[in-house]
């Protein structure tokens, strides 16, 4: 019962971290002049930017793309469903 309730709430949590990551890039993609806009993604940056600057040390860039949020979600994804597995 308590693992259950403990693998819940790790995989709620991962969830939302996976949600933060993504609206992250998203906004990246979208040229803000809004200050607001600006702050919001600075603020989820100092959320996100150390997780994905792990990726980014080992993932290069192509053509000026940065790879490195799609492999850190597909870490993330994969940590979730061992952590259910394990903990279930």
């Amino acid at each position: 019962m308590f693992g259950l309730r403990l693998a819940s709430l790790i995989v709620r949590l991962i969830e939302v971290y996976e949600l933060l990551v993504f609206i992250w890039c998203v906004l990246s993609w979208i040229p803000s002049n809004s200050r607001q806009v600006r702050s919001f993604h600075d603020a989820l940056g100092v959320l996100v930017g150390p997780y994905l600057s792990i990726f980014r040390r080992i993932i290069p860039t192509f053509s000026g793309m940065d790879f490195s949020p799609i492999v850190a979600l597909l870490v993330l994804q994969v940590a979730e469903r061992l952590i259910w597995n394990i903990l279930v």
